[in-house]
C-alpha cells in the first residue's frame, strides 16, 4: 500500500509539474504573441491581396496552400534556426532582429510614403493584369510564401527574443505554440475576410428576415471600409513594432541615447499604465517612420536594381 501511495504522489507531482509547464508556455507564447501583433496584423492585411482578380471558389484553396508553407516554415525550418542560433550564436538575435525591424520599417514608411504621394507601381498593375488564371495563381502563391517567410522568420525572432531564459524544451514549445496560434488566427481571419463578400452577397439574396438581408448588404457594402481600416492598423503596427525594436536593440548593443529618451518622455507625460505605454508606442513608431523613410531611396536606387540584375543573371 506504501508503494502505491508513493506512486501515486509521484504521478500527483508530475501532473502538477506538467501543469505548470504548460502554464508556462502558455503564458511566454502569449507574451511573445503580443510583442509580434504588427506583424501579424501586418500579414492579415496584406495577404488577401494574393486572391484578387481570381476565381472566387479558387480563394479558399490559395489561402490554404499559403497557410500551409507558412506552417511548414516556421515549424520544420525557422524553428530549429532559432533553437540553434539561441544555443550556439546568441549574439546573433539581436542584429537579426533589427534586420527585421528595418524591414518593418521600410514597409510600413513605403505604404506612408505612398499614401502621401500617390503613384503608380508597373509592377503591381502587371500582378492585377489577371492574363492566364492558372499561371497567375501560381505566381500569387510563389509571392505569397515569400512574403509569409519573411514576416514568419520576424516573428519567431521576435518570439525567440521575449521568452526569458529557459530549457531547450520550453522555449521550442512556446516556438511552437507561437507559431500554430499565430498562422491558424491570421489564415482564418483572412479567410473570413475574403469570404465575407460572399457571405454577405447570400444572406442579402436569400436572408429569411429584413435583419438578415440588411445585414448581408451591410457587409458587402462595408468590406472596403473594413479592408482600408485593417491595411492602416497593420501599417501602424509595422512602423511601432519596427521602431521599438530598432530602439531596443539599440540600447541592447550599447548605444542608450533614443532609449532613454523616449523612456524619460514617457515618464514626464505619464506615470505608468496606458499613457506611459501610448507615448512610448507614438514615439518609437516616430523612430520606425524616420527609419523607413530613410532606406526608401537606398532600397529602390541601390539594393532593388542590384537584385534586378542578379535575378536577370
Amino acid at each position: 500500500m506504501s508503494g502505491l501511495l508513493a506512486l501515486l504522489d509521484d504521478v500527483a507531482a508530475i501532473a502538477k509539474l506538467a501543469a505548470s509547464s504548460v502554464d508556462d508556455v502558455a503564458g511566454m507564447a502569449a507574451k511573445a504573441g503580443s510583442k509580434a501583433a504588427g506583424v501579424v496584423i501586418d500579414d492579415a492585411a496584406v495577404t488577401p491581396k494574393y486572391v484578387h482578380g481570381l476565381d472566387p471558389k479558387r480563394e479558399l484553396p490559395i489561402i490554404w496552400k499559403i497557410a500551409r508553407a507558412s506552417f511548414f516554415n516556421k515549424l520544420v525550418i525557422l524553428l530549429p534556426v532559432a533553437l540553434a542560433l539561441n544555443a550556439f550564436a546568441p549574439w546573433l538575435i539581436t542584429p537579426l532582429l533589427m534586420l527585421g525591424g528595418f524591414y518593418l520599417c521600410f514597409e510600413g514608411a513605403e505604404k506612408v510614403f505612398h499614401w502621401l504621394f500617390p503613384h503608380g507601381d508597373a509592377k503591381v498593375e502587371e500582378d492585377m493584369d489577371v492574363g492566364d488564371p492558372v499561371h497567375l495563381e501560381e505566381t500569387r502563391v510563389r509571392g505569397a510564401i515569400k512574403t509569409d517567410f519573411i514576416l514568419s522568420a520576424e516573428i519567431m525572432t521576435i518570439t525567440l527574443a521575449a521568452i526569458p531564459e529557459g530549457g531547450f524544451w520550453l522555449e521550442a514549445a512556446t516556438l511552437a505554440v507561437v507559431a500554430i496560434v499565430i498562422t491558424a488566427a491570421v489564415y482564418g481571419t483572412v479567410a473570413l475576410i475574403v469570404k465575407m463578400d460572399d457571405i454577405g452577397l447570400a444572406l442579402a439574396a436569400r436572408g429569411r428576415t429584413g435583419l438578415g438581408r440588411g445585414l448581408g448588404r451591410g457587409l458587402v457594402k462595408g468590406m472596403p471600409h473594413v479592408m482600408k481600416v485593417l491595411s492602416f492598423v497593420g501599417t501602424v503596427a509595422m512602423l511601432w513594432v519596427g521602431g521599438s525594436i530598432l530602439v531596443h536593440g539599440t540600447h541592447d548593443l550599447g548605444w542608450h541615447m533614443p532609449y532613454d529618451l523616449i523612456h524619460d518622455a514617457a515618464a514626464a507625460v505619464a506615470d505608468g499604465g496606458f499613457g506611459n505605454w501610448a507615448v512610448t508606442a507614438g514615439l518609437d513608431g516616430i523612430v520606425g517612420l524616420i527609419a523607413g523613410l530613410s532606406l526608401i531611396p537606398v532600397v529602390t536606387r541601390v539594393i532593388a536594381p542590384l537584385m534586378g540584375k542578379s535575378a536577370a543573371h
